[in-house]
């Protein structure tokens, strides 16, 4: 394995060829993911990558599973901070399949919900279906994405240690540490995605190259 010192825009621009790379690229929907913990700012890569992949004739639309929670009568069920329930139960897996994967399937419809619920308000954020063109890209950003059987074309995981991780939590969300901890056990992140990028310092990303 080997680590390699990165740009921010560099790292975005190599993204976006290595997505307009993939087979039936131009052709179908591809779906792309960028997970990482909150510390880890995985919107913030996935927002990178919407320019670099409209110059490259690629139009994409932007969800979050932050805006696929579970009601929080689900969800909180076990306490405000129960960090086996944060990875288990807080990702509602058969909304994001339903309204955003799914419609992407070849075949499919190409009508995607951006978001369902608001997990501040817990409530339906209302939001109008949008129509992806052919051969555009979803990128679609959250923690604790992978080993979850979900379809997607291309993974991309934002991988922080645990001092990194734990330094940059804020502190009314340290709770959520031990689910992290799993998540590396269980699924082993940096195994399962197709890209890692370390992130502990996020204006000094390096991207993580298997040999």
């Amino acid at each position: 394995m080997q680590v390699r010192p990165i740009s921010p825009d560099r790292l975005a621009e190599l993204l976006a060829d290595r997505i307009t790379a993939l087979p039936g690229s131009g052709e179908r929907w591809l779906r792309v993911a960028v997970d990482g913990a909150g510390a880890a700012r995985p919107e913030l890569l996935a927002d990178a990558l919407v320019e670099p992949l409209r110059l490259r004739g690629r139009p994409a639309l932007r969800v979050s599973a932050a805006d696929f929670l579970r009601p929080a009568s689900i969800r909180l069920e076990y306490g405000h901070r129960d960090a086996d329930a944060f990875h288990d139960l807080w990702l509602d897996d058969g909304a994001l399949l339903r309204e955003v994967l799914d419609p992407l399937e070849p075949g499919g419809s190409g009508r995607v919900l951006p978001s369902l619920r608001d997990p501040a308000t817990d409530r339906s954020t209302r939001a109008p279906y949008v129509q992806l063109p052919p051969g555009g890209v979803l990128l679609l950003d959250g923690a604790l994405l992978l080993g979850r059987w979900l379809p997607l074309e291309l993974t991309v995981h934002l991988a922080l240690t645990p001092a990194a991780l734990a330094r940059r939590t804020p502190a009314d969300q340290q709770w959520t540490l031990p689910a992290f901890a799993r998540y590396e056990a269980e699924t082993g992140p940096t195994e399962a995605a197709d890209v890692v990028v370390r992130v502990d310092d996020l204006r000094h990303p390096a991207l993580v190259e298997r040999l």
